[in-house]
């Protein structure tokens, strides 16, 4: 939410942050509030992602370094490879 939603309080949760409106919705049933809600479109634009096949033994020793990094194993390698590639031109 940017700064200007963050001050409005939802319809139905009455939050006001992203993190109040997950535990809001983490104790009750969309489906008690039936009468409340209506349906929407949007349009999602998102990034086509690609899928590389790693070795079992190197994918094993991605996730112990970014375990140890506090990161995803997809960061880490999107980092290391951006990495290289700058280091190539």
């Amino acid at each position: 939410m940017d700064k200007s939603s963050e001050a409005r309080v939802t319809s139905i949760s009455k939050a006001r942050t992203l993190e109040e409106i997950a535990e809001f919705w983490d104790t009750h049933s969309l489906a008690d509030y039936a009468d409340q809600i209506h349906e929407v479109e949007f349009e999602v634009r998102a990034s086509r992602r690609r899928r590389v096949t790693l070795d079992p033994g190197v994918f094993g020793r991605i996730e112990t370094q970014a375990h140890q990094r506090g990161i995803s194993s997809e960061t880490l390698v999107n980092l290391w490879l951006a990495e290289r590639l700058q280091q190539a031109n």
